[in-house]
């Protein structure tokens, strides 16, 4: 079903509050950085993956991003991680080993699940397929750091210099449902930092993350989420965008679906940008 930033609009999920995850009770989950970098965490991209134990493949994926829901009724919360692409391939053959029939391949891992996103080049009913952990490649090896030392940039001048020295970069963006009580914060390296000089602006830009649809109540709660990238220049909005099936327009008639980013929408949220070490 295709997303629009209507839809989710009129399901509640936009109805945000911005609020600082540190000091929450909860666990399991990053904080959101506030003014002080006291408690403030993120993972370290470049050293954190995620292990299969099956002797048939002992499979090491590249974790790229992280998101924490929250269900603040239940007073739980679950860690959910996005592992980088690859594409369909003949594992351990001889030869030929990419599939012919080629998909791009993504995991996530979290909740006791793995979902794994196929993507072909036409509308397949595999394209997401939710899985016991233990089932996949067997009982997943976490090797997971935390960075040493984080630095909150709060101020355009802050991430324009961070941005310059060449620090990693990493964001926070915390987004919230009322009406279902959820709230999540999804983490993950900037990978493409823009800096106007001209008009004192900087824009993220980055993905695949994991996005999660606060406005339902999924079981496995790990089926909320989809593939998106995200964008913000600004503390209290960022706009996504989701992979789906994505009509293709030709002469003002629909020949055919792909899967393809889509229909863009805008959510209120907060926002912290955090350089890895000092300034």
């Amino acid at each position: 079903m295709t997303r629009t930033r209507r839809k989710f609009l009129q399901t509640g999920a936009a109805a945000l509050a911005g609020s600082c995850l540190a000091g929450s009770t909860l666990s399991n989950g990053p904080a959101l950085a506030g003014e002080s970098a006291a408690g403030t965490n993120c993972l370290d991209y470049s050293r954190s993956f995620i292990f299969g134990t099956a002797p048939f493949n002992n499979v090491r994926f590249w974790v790229e991003s992280r998101t924490t829901i929250f269900d603040d009724q239940g007073g739980t919360s679950t860690v959910y991680y996005q592992c980088a692409s690859c594409k369909s391939e003949n594992t351990f053959g001889e030869k030929d080993l990419f599939l012919a029939d080629n998909y791009d391949f993504l995991p996530i891992l979290g909740g006791g699940y793995w979902l794994i996103f196929r993507r072909p080049a036409q509308i397949s009913d595999r394209h997401r397929t939710t899985r016991k952990a233990e089932e996949v490649w067997g009982e997943p090896r976490m090797l997971l750091h935390d960075v040493a030392e984080v630095t909150p940039l709060d101020t355009f001048e802050k991430i324009r210099d961070a941005t310059a020295a060449g620090l990693p970069l990493v964001t926070q963006t915390e987004i919230r449902n009322e009406q279902t009580g959820l709230r999540a914060v999804i983490e993950c390296p900037s990978k493409t930092m823009n800096i106007s000089l001209d008009k004192n602006m900087y824009q993220v830009d980055t993905g695949p993350i994991a996005f999660p649809d606060l406005a339902k109540r999924c079981d496995p709660q790990i089926d909320c989420l989809s593939i998106a990238f995200i964008v913000f220049n600004a503390p209290h909005f960022a706009d996504f965008i989701i992979e789906q099936p994505t009509p293709i327009i030709e002469d003002g008639q629909e020949k055919y679906k792909v899967y393809h980013f889509s229909s863009p929408f805008s959510l209120p949220a907060k926002n912290v940008v955090l350089a890895v070490g000092k300034m």
